[in-house]
Protein backbone atom coordinates (compact mmCIF):
# COMPACT_ATOMS: atom_id res chain seq x y z
CA UNK A 1 0.00 0.00 0.00
CA UNK A 2 1.34 3.44 -0.19
CA UNK A 3 2.50 5.80 2.24
CA UNK A 4 -0.18 7.95 2.39
CA UNK A 5 -3.09 5.04 2.28
CA UNK A 6 -1.01 3.30 5.44
CA UNK A 7 -2.38 6.39 7.48
CA UNK A 8 -5.33 5.50 6.79
CA UNK A 9 -7.23 2.69 9.43
CA UNK A 10 -10.29 4.30 10.47
CA UNK A 11 -12.97 1.45 9.97
CA UNK A 12 -14.32 0.67 6.58
CA UNK A 13 -18.15 0.67 5.93
CA UNK A 14 -18.08 -2.63 4.16
CA UNK A 15 -21.62 -4.05 3.83
CA UNK A 16 -22.83 -7.55 3.36
CA UNK A 17 -21.07 -9.75 5.98
CA UNK A 18 -23.28 -12.42 5.95
CA UNK A 19 -21.14 -15.56 4.89
CA UNK A 20 -23.93 -16.72 2.50
CA UNK A 21 -22.67 -13.78 0.80
CA UNK A 22 -26.38 -12.38 0.49
CA UNK A 23 -27.91 -10.66 -2.60
CA UNK A 24 -24.83 -8.67 -2.80
CA UNK A 25 -22.12 -11.65 -4.25
CA UNK A 26 -21.31 -12.02 -7.49
CA UNK A 27 -22.09 -15.86 -8.85
CA UNK A 28 -18.62 -17.85 -9.45
CA UNK A 29 -17.54 -17.11 -12.17
CA UNK A 30 -14.01 -17.49 -14.48
CA UNK A 31 -12.21 -20.12 -15.97
CA UNK A 32 -11.92 -23.74 -13.59
CA UNK A 33 -9.77 -25.70 -16.10
CA UNK A 34 -6.07 -24.07 -17.00
CA UNK A 35 -6.19 -21.35 -19.61
CA UNK A 36 -3.74 -22.81 -22.23
CA UNK A 37 -1.08 -20.39 -23.64
CA UNK A 38 -2.89 -20.23 -26.80
CA UNK A 39 -6.20 -18.97 -25.25
CA UNK A 40 -3.92 -16.19 -23.48
CA UNK A 41 -1.87 -15.17 -27.13
CA UNK A 42 -5.41 -15.02 -28.65
CA UNK A 43 -6.76 -12.52 -25.76
CA UNK A 44 -3.74 -10.70 -25.50
CA UNK A 45 -3.53 -9.73 -29.50
CA UNK A 46 -7.72 -8.47 -29.72
CA UNK A 47 -8.23 -5.08 -28.67
CA UNK A 48 -10.14 -4.98 -25.32
CA UNK A 49 -10.31 -3.07 -23.23
CA UNK A 50 -9.96 -2.86 -18.49
CA UNK A 51 -10.37 -0.67 -16.11
CA UNK A 52 -8.07 -0.74 -13.21
CA UNK A 53 -8.80 0.85 -9.71
CA UNK A 54 -6.04 2.00 -7.57
CA UNK A 55 -4.66 4.60 -5.24
CA UNK A 56 -0.79 4.27 -6.21
CA UNK A 57 0.59 7.48 -7.42
CA UNK A 58 1.99 7.93 -10.77
CA UNK A 59 1.25 4.01 -11.79
CA UNK A 60 0.52 5.14 -15.13
CA UNK A 61 3.94 4.63 -15.35
CA UNK A 62 3.81 0.96 -15.48
CA UNK A 63 0.62 0.53 -17.05
CA UNK A 64 2.26 2.22 -20.25
CA UNK A 65 4.83 -0.84 -19.93
CA UNK A 66 2.12 -2.46 -20.08
CA UNK A 67 0.33 -1.42 -22.99
CA UNK A 68 3.53 -1.01 -25.26
CA UNK A 69 3.96 -4.41 -24.54
CA UNK A 70 0.28 -5.15 -25.44
CA UNK A 71 -0.55 -2.43 -27.77
CA UNK A 72 -4.52 -3.42 -28.34
CA UNK A 73 -5.37 -3.48 -24.93
CA UNK A 74 -6.45 -0.40 -23.42
CA UNK A 75 -6.28 0.55 -19.35
CA UNK A 76 -8.12 3.09 -17.50
CA UNK A 77 -6.61 4.16 -14.75
CA UNK A 78 -8.49 4.94 -11.46
CA UNK A 79 -7.52 7.07 -8.73
CA UNK A 80 -9.29 6.03 -5.95
CA UNK A 81 -6.77 8.29 -3.69
CA UNK A 82 -7.07 5.68 -0.66
CA UNK A 83 -8.32 2.36 0.60
CA UNK A 84 -10.69 3.65 3.02
CA UNK A 85 -12.33 5.57 0.55
CA UNK A 86 -11.94 2.72 -2.30
CA UNK A 87 -14.11 0.10 -0.86
CA UNK A 88 -17.34 1.32 -0.05
CA UNK A 89 -17.26 2.64 -3.52
CA UNK A 90 -16.31 -0.54 -4.62
CA UNK A 91 -18.85 -2.87 -2.52
CA UNK A 92 -21.54 -0.38 -3.93
CA UNK A 93 -20.68 -0.82 -7.34
CA UNK A 94 -20.85 -4.12 -6.68
CA UNK A 95 -24.58 -4.37 -5.29
CA UNK A 96 -25.54 -2.33 -8.28
CA UNK A 97 -24.03 -4.51 -10.64
CA UNK A 98 -22.71 -2.01 -12.79
CA UNK A 99 -19.12 0.57 -12.84
CA UNK A 100 -17.17 -2.49 -10.86
CA UNK A 101 -13.08 -2.21 -12.25
CA UNK A 102 -11.65 -5.36 -13.87
CA UNK A 103 -8.37 -4.99 -11.49
CA UNK A 104 -8.50 -3.73 -8.13
CA UNK A 105 -5.91 -3.00 -5.15
CA UNK A 106 -6.89 -4.85 -2.15
CA UNK A 107 -4.57 -5.21 1.06
CA UNK A 108 -4.48 -8.03 2.34
CA UNK A 109 -6.69 -7.91 5.40
CA UNK A 110 -9.17 -7.26 3.15
CA UNK A 111 -9.19 -10.15 0.63
CA UNK A 112 -11.15 -12.68 2.44
CA UNK A 113 -13.93 -10.19 2.78
CA UNK A 114 -14.17 -9.66 -0.97
CA UNK A 115 -13.71 -13.63 -1.06
CA UNK A 116 -16.40 -14.12 1.26
CA UNK A 117 -18.75 -12.28 -0.78
CA UNK A 118 -17.72 -14.85 -3.85
CA UNK A 119 -16.35 -11.21 -5.52
CA UNK A 120 -13.04 -12.30 -6.52
CA UNK A 121 -11.97 -14.24 -9.79
CA UNK A 122 -9.79 -17.28 -8.52
CA UNK A 123 -6.84 -17.22 -10.36
CA UNK A 124 -5.12 -20.28 -10.03
CA UNK A 125 -6.15 -21.89 -13.40
CA UNK A 126 -5.27 -18.28 -15.19
CA UNK A 127 -1.52 -19.19 -14.45
CA UNK A 128 -0.96 -17.45 -10.97
CA UNK A 129 -1.03 -21.39 -9.25
CA UNK A 130 2.23 -21.34 -11.21
CA UNK A 131 3.96 -18.04 -9.60
CA UNK A 132 4.40 -19.38 -5.72
CA UNK A 133 8.26 -19.77 -6.53
CA UNK A 134 8.46 -15.93 -7.22
CA UNK A 135 7.18 -14.56 -4.22
CA UNK A 136 8.51 -14.35 -0.75
CA UNK A 137 6.64 -17.65 0.94
CA UNK A 138 4.67 -15.23 3.92
CA UNK A 139 3.17 -13.02 0.87
CA UNK A 140 2.29 -15.60 -1.06
CA UNK A 141 0.01 -17.14 2.07
CA UNK A 142 -1.69 -14.10 2.03
CA UNK A 143 -2.81 -14.20 -1.21
CA UNK A 144 -3.56 -18.49 -1.73
CA UNK A 145 -4.65 -21.33 0.23
CA UNK A 146 -6.15 -24.88 -0.73
CA UNK A 147 -8.94 -22.84 -2.28
CA UNK A 148 -6.96 -20.96 -4.91
CA UNK A 149 -5.24 -17.70 -5.79
CA UNK A 150 -6.78 -14.69 -5.06
CA UNK A 151 -4.50 -11.75 -5.93
CA UNK A 152 -1.10 -10.80 -6.99
CA UNK A 153 0.93 -9.76 -4.38
CA UNK A 154 2.03 -5.75 -5.16
CA UNK A 155 3.70 -4.55 -1.85
CA UNK A 156 4.45 -5.52 1.48
CA UNK A 157 5.34 -4.23 5.36
CA UNK A 158 8.01 -6.00 7.15
CA UNK A 159 8.79 -4.72 10.98
CA UNK A 160 11.52 -3.23 11.88
CA UNK A 161 12.72 -0.20 14.11
CA UNK A 162 14.00 3.32 12.67
CA UNK A 163 15.83 5.18 15.83
CA UNK A 164 17.33 8.69 16.07
CA UNK A 165 21.38 8.01 16.73
CA UNK A 166 21.99 11.38 18.13
CA UNK A 167 19.22 11.00 21.26
CA UNK A 168 20.38 7.19 22.01
CA UNK A 169 24.05 8.92 22.21
CA UNK A 170 23.21 11.63 24.56
CA UNK A 171 21.85 9.15 26.21
CA UNK A 172 24.57 7.25 26.62
CA UNK A 173 23.19 4.54 24.53
CA UNK A 174 25.49 2.94 22.25
CA UNK A 175 23.19 0.38 20.40
CA UNK A 176 19.54 0.01 19.64
CA UNK A 177 17.79 -2.56 21.84
CA UNK A 178 17.75 -5.81 20.36
CA UNK A 179 14.89 -6.96 22.88
CA UNK A 180 11.87 -5.72 24.53
CA UNK A 181 13.49 -6.61 27.27
CA UNK A 182 16.19 -3.73 26.74
CA UNK A 183 13.85 -1.59 25.06
CA UNK A 184 12.31 -1.22 28.34
CA UNK A 185 15.28 -0.73 29.90
CA UNK A 186 16.66 1.78 27.32
CA UNK A 187 13.22 3.70 27.51
CA UNK A 188 14.35 5.13 31.23
CA UNK A 189 17.41 6.72 29.93
CA UNK A 190 15.84 7.69 26.52
CA UNK A 191 13.25 9.62 28.32
CA UNK A 192 16.09 11.50 30.56
CA UNK A 193 16.70 13.41 27.57
CA UNK A 194 13.40 14.53 27.07
CA UNK A 195 12.47 12.38 24.02
CA UNK A 196 10.07 9.44 24.43
CA UNK A 197 11.57 6.27 23.27
CA UNK A 198 8.51 5.47 21.05
CA UNK A 199 4.95 6.46 20.22
CA UNK A 200 1.87 4.07 20.97
CA UNK A 201 -0.86 5.74 19.03
CA UNK A 202 -4.68 4.73 19.96
CA UNK A 203 -5.69 4.94 16.83
CA UNK A 204 -3.89 2.41 14.63
CA UNK A 205 -5.32 -0.93 15.07
CA UNK A 206 -2.65 -2.06 12.02
CA UNK A 207 0.41 -1.03 13.64
CA UNK A 208 -0.87 -3.16 17.14
CA UNK A 209 -2.03 -5.96 15.01
CA UNK A 210 1.70 -6.40 13.48
CA UNK A 211 3.49 -6.29 16.69
CA UNK A 212 1.24 -9.48 17.59
CA UNK A 213 2.12 -11.17 14.08
CA UNK A 214 6.00 -10.71 15.45
CA UNK A 215 5.23 -11.87 18.66
CA UNK A 216 3.66 -15.01 17.57
CA UNK A 217 -0.10 -14.43 17.85
CA UNK A 218 -2.51 -15.70 15.27
CA UNK A 219 -5.50 -13.79 16.44
CA UNK A 220 -8.20 -14.61 12.98
CA UNK A 221 -8.23 -17.27 11.31
CA UNK A 222 -11.27 -18.28 8.51
CA UNK A 223 -12.33 -20.86 6.35
CA UNK A 224 -12.82 -19.47 3.70
CA UNK A 225 -16.78 -20.43 3.76
CA UNK A 226 -18.62 -20.14 7.24
CA UNK A 227 -16.08 -20.66 9.87
CA UNK A 228 -13.66 -18.12 11.55
CA UNK A 229 -11.41 -18.23 15.16
CA UNK A 230 -10.95 -15.02 16.94
CA UNK A 231 -7.92 -15.42 19.30
CA UNK A 232 -7.20 -11.81 20.13
CA UNK A 233 -7.25 -12.35 23.68
CA UNK A 234 -4.26 -15.02 24.12
CA UNK A 235 -1.01 -15.28 25.72
CA UNK A 236 1.15 -13.63 22.61
CA UNK A 237 -0.93 -10.80 22.56
CA UNK A 238 -1.47 -10.30 26.15
CA UNK A 239 2.68 -10.62 26.42
CA UNK A 240 2.55 -7.91 24.13
CA UNK A 241 -0.38 -5.50 25.54
CA UNK A 242 0.98 -6.04 28.99
CA UNK A 243 4.15 -4.85 27.85
CA UNK A 244 3.32 -1.49 26.90
CA UNK A 245 0.75 -0.10 29.20
CA UNK A 246 3.22 -0.51 31.57
CA UNK A 247 5.46 1.53 29.65
CA UNK A 248 2.72 4.46 28.51
CA UNK A 249 1.43 3.91 32.42
CA UNK A 250 5.25 4.97 33.99
CA UNK A 251 5.29 7.91 30.93
CA UNK A 252 7.99 6.19 29.03
CA UNK A 253 5.90 5.91 25.83
CA UNK A 254 3.52 8.52 24.93
CA UNK A 255 0.01 7.88 22.80
CA UNK A 256 -0.04 10.81 20.24
CA UNK A 257 -2.25 9.88 17.54
CA UNK A 258 -0.30 9.12 14.43
CA UNK A 259 -0.59 10.67 10.75
CA UNK A 260 -1.69 13.78 11.85
CA UNK A 261 0.35 17.23 12.09
CA UNK A 262 1.44 16.90 15.82
CA UNK A 263 2.52 13.61 15.42
CA UNK A 264 4.59 14.46 12.00
CA UNK A 265 5.82 17.70 13.97
CA UNK A 266 6.75 15.29 16.98
CA UNK A 267 8.78 13.53 14.21
CA UNK A 268 10.74 16.55 13.24
CA UNK A 269 11.58 18.17 16.46
CA UNK A 270 13.10 14.62 17.89
CA UNK A 271 10.04 13.95 20.62
CA UNK A 272 9.86 10.53 19.65
CA UNK A 273 13.67 8.72 19.31
CA UNK A 274 12.47 5.36 17.17
CA UNK A 275 9.21 4.19 15.29
CA UNK A 276 8.60 0.39 15.17
CA UNK A 277 7.27 0.84 11.74
CA UNK A 278 7.25 -0.94 8.00
CA UNK A 279 9.61 -1.35 5.30
CA UNK A 280 7.59 1.61 3.76
CA UNK A 281 8.29 4.10 7.32
CA UNK A 282 11.77 4.82 5.96
CA UNK A 283 10.79 6.46 3.00
CA UNK A 284 7.99 8.18 4.67
CA UNK A 285 9.71 9.38 7.11
CA UNK A 286 12.53 10.78 4.89
CA UNK A 287 10.16 13.08 4.22
CA UNK A 288 8.39 13.99 7.31
CA UNK A 289 11.31 14.70 9.10
CA UNK A 290 13.19 16.29 6.21
CA UNK A 291 15.44 18.08 8.97
CA UNK A 292 16.55 15.24 10.77
CA UNK A 293 18.41 13.72 7.68
CA UNK A 294 21.71 11.64 8.72
CA UNK A 295 20.48 11.08 12.27
CA UNK A 296 18.23 8.07 11.71
CA UNK A 297 19.56 4.39 11.45
CA UNK A 298 17.24 0.76 10.46
CA UNK A 299 17.53 -1.42 13.10
CA UNK A 300 15.81 -5.23 13.47
CA UNK A 301 12.67 -4.99 15.62
CA UNK A 302 13.25 -6.23 18.95
CA UNK A 303 13.03 -9.80 19.66
CA UNK A 304 10.97 -11.36 23.10
CA UNK A 305 13.58 -14.04 23.01
CA UNK A 306 17.49 -13.00 23.16
CA UNK A 307 19.09 -14.94 19.63
CA UNK A 308 15.39 -14.79 17.82
CA UNK A 309 14.98 -13.19 14.89
CA UNK A 310 11.23 -12.54 13.84
CA UNK A 311 9.26 -10.08 12.41
CA UNK A 312 5.68 -9.16 11.44
CA UNK A 313 4.00 -7.14 8.93
CA UNK A 314 2.06 -3.81 8.91
CA UNK A 315 0.34 -2.86 5.63
CA UNK A 316 0.71 -4.19 1.93
CA UNK A 317 -1.83 -4.83 -1.28
CA UNK A 318 -2.45 -6.76 -3.94
CA UNK A 319 -3.88 -6.64 -7.46
CA UNK A 320 -6.91 -8.52 -7.50
CA UNK A 321 -9.39 -9.25 -10.61
CA UNK A 322 -12.95 -9.34 -9.87
CA UNK A 323 -14.76 -12.25 -11.33
CA UNK A 324 -17.50 -10.42 -13.21
CA UNK A 325 -14.73 -9.40 -15.61
CA UNK A 326 -15.85 -9.31 -19.39
CA UNK A 327 -11.54 -10.14 -19.99
CA UNK A 328 -10.46 -11.85 -17.00
CA UNK A 329 -7.80 -13.43 -19.04
CA UNK A 330 -6.65 -9.83 -20.06
CA UNK A 331 -7.13 -8.98 -16.66
CA UNK A 332 -5.17 -11.71 -14.66
CA UNK A 333 -2.35 -11.04 -17.07
CA UNK A 334 -2.07 -6.92 -16.72
CA UNK A 335 -2.24 -7.91 -12.94
CA UNK A 336 0.71 -10.62 -13.33
CA UNK A 337 2.42 -7.66 -15.17
CA UNK A 338 2.65 -4.74 -13.17
CA UNK A 339 3.76 -6.72 -10.16
CA UNK A 340 6.34 -8.91 -11.73
CA UNK A 341 7.73 -7.86 -14.80
CA UNK A 342 11.28 -6.62 -13.70
CA UNK A 343 11.04 -2.91 -15.13
CA UNK A 344 7.48 -2.66 -13.83
CA UNK A 345 8.55 -4.06 -9.91
CA UNK A 346 11.58 -2.02 -10.11
CA UNK A 347 9.98 0.72 -10.83
CA UNK A 348 7.03 0.57 -8.35
CA UNK A 349 10.12 -0.22 -5.78
CA UNK A 350 12.35 2.52 -6.75
CA UNK A 351 9.94 5.36 -7.57
CA UNK A 352 6.83 4.84 -5.91
CA UNK A 353 8.48 3.28 -3.30
CA UNK A 354 6.22 0.50 -2.46
CA UNK A 355 8.25 -2.78 -0.79
CA UNK A 356 8.85 -5.72 -3.40
CA UNK A 357 6.83 -8.43 -2.89
CA UNK A 358 9.27 -10.78 -5.39
CA UNK A 359 12.38 -12.59 -4.45
CA UNK A 360 14.05 -11.31 -7.93
CA UNK A 361 13.15 -7.52 -6.88
CA UNK A 362 14.65 -8.11 -3.23
CA UNK A 363 17.75 -9.55 -4.41
CA UNK A 364 18.11 -7.48 -7.60
CA UNK A 365 21.10 -4.59 -6.97
CA UNK A 366 18.85 -1.93 -8.53
CA UNK A 367 16.90 -1.89 -5.30
CA UNK A 368 18.94 -3.28 -2.60
CA UNK A 369 22.32 -1.60 -3.57
CA UNK A 370 20.60 1.68 -3.41
CA UNK A 371 22.28 4.63 -0.26
CA UNK A 372 20.12 6.77 1.58
CA UNK A 373 21.81 9.75 3.38
CA UNK A 374 18.64 10.15 5.47
CA UNK A 375 20.19 7.10 7.01
CA UNK A 376 23.76 8.04 7.15
CA UNK A 377 24.41 5.98 3.92
CA UNK A 378 22.98 2.83 5.15
CA UNK A 379 21.36 0.31 2.60
CA UNK A 380 18.23 0.22 4.10
CA UNK A 381 16.21 -1.42 1.31
CA UNK A 382 19.09 -4.15 1.65
CA UNK A 383 18.03 -4.03 5.23
CA UNK A 384 14.76 -4.66 5.07
CA UNK A 385 14.85 -7.18 2.14
CA UNK A 386 16.60 -9.31 4.89
CA UNK A 387 13.97 -8.60 7.40
CA UNK A 388 11.22 -9.80 5.13
CA UNK A 389 12.65 -13.42 5.27
CA UNK A 390 12.25 -13.43 8.88
CA UNK A 391 8.02 -12.95 8.76
CA UNK A 392 6.27 -15.52 10.20
CA UNK A 393 4.40 -17.05 7.37
CA UNK A 394 1.32 -18.48 8.81
CA UNK A 395 -0.95 -15.56 9.52
CA UNK A 396 -4.48 -15.01 8.82
CA UNK A 397 -7.58 -12.31 8.96
CA UNK A 398 -10.88 -12.31 9.23
CA UNK A 399 -14.08 -11.90 6.40
CA UNK A 400 -14.66 -8.36 8.54
CA UNK A 401 -11.35 -6.62 9.29
CA UNK A 402 -13.53 -3.31 9.07
CA UNK A 403 -15.39 -4.17 12.03
CA UNK A 404 -12.61 -5.51 13.97
CA UNK A 405 -10.36 -2.36 13.45
CA UNK A 406 -13.41 0.00 14.26
CA UNK A 407 -13.82 -2.27 17.38
CA UNK A 408 -10.63 -1.91 18.58
CA UNK A 409 -11.01 1.86 18.19
CA UNK A 410 -13.34 1.42 20.89
CA UNK A 411 -11.66 -0.73 23.07
CA UNK A 412 -7.66 -1.53 23.12
CA UNK A 413 -7.69 2.03 20.89
CA UNK A 414 -9.26 4.05 23.59
CA UNK A 415 -7.55 2.22 26.46
CA UNK A 416 -4.08 3.40 25.03
CA UNK A 417 -5.49 6.98 24.17
CA UNK A 418 -6.22 7.24 28.11
CA UNK A 419 -3.40 5.25 29.16
CA UNK A 420 -5.70 3.06 31.52
CA UNK A 421 -6.34 -0.59 31.47
CA UNK A 422 -5.05 -2.29 28.02
CA UNK A 423 -4.98 -6.02 29.29
CA UNK A 424 -9.27 -5.45 30.35
CA UNK A 425 -9.94 -3.70 26.55
CA UNK A 426 -8.45 -6.72 24.92
CA UNK A 427 -10.67 -8.67 26.30
CA UNK A 428 -13.07 -6.27 25.73
CA UNK A 429 -12.28 -6.43 21.91
CA UNK A 430 -12.17 -10.59 22.07
CA UNK A 431 -15.81 -10.40 23.20
CA UNK A 432 -17.25 -7.83 20.37
CA UNK A 433 -15.70 -9.74 17.33
CA UNK A 434 -17.00 -12.75 18.79
CA UNK A 435 -19.99 -11.73 19.02
CA UNK A 436 -20.21 -9.23 16.00
CA UNK A 437 -19.28 -12.92 14.39
CA UNK A 438 -22.14 -14.78 15.50
CA UNK A 439 -24.47 -12.31 14.88
CA UNK A 440 -22.99 -12.50 11.01
CA UNK A 441 -23.86 -15.92 11.16
CA UNK A 442 -20.21 -17.49 11.38
CA UNK A 443 -19.38 -20.45 13.40
CA UNK A 444 -16.48 -19.11 16.00
CA UNK A 445 -14.38 -21.93 16.63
Amino acid sequence: MTLGALAVTAAMALAGCAPTGGGEAAPEGGATEPVTQEQIDEAMSADSKLTFWTWVPDIQKEVDLFEQTYPNIDVEVVNTTGGSQQYPKLRAAIKAGKGTPDVVQIEYQYISSFRQTENLLNLEPYGAGDMEGEFVDWVWNQVADDQGVWAIPQDSGPLGNLYRTDIWQAAGLTSAPETWDQFAEQAQAIRGTGAYISNMPGNDPGQMVGLFWQAGAKPFSYDGQETVSVNLDSEETQKVVSFWQELIQADLVSTDADFNDEWYQGLSRGKYASWQVAAWGPIFLQGTAANTSGLWQAAKIPQWQQGEDVSGNWGGSTSAVLNNSKNPIVAAEFAKFINTDREAALMLANEQFLFPTTTSILEDPEFTGLTSEFYGGQKVNEFFAGVSETVDPEFQWLPFMDYVYSSYNDTLGKAISDKGDMVGALAEWQTKVVDYAEQQGFTVE
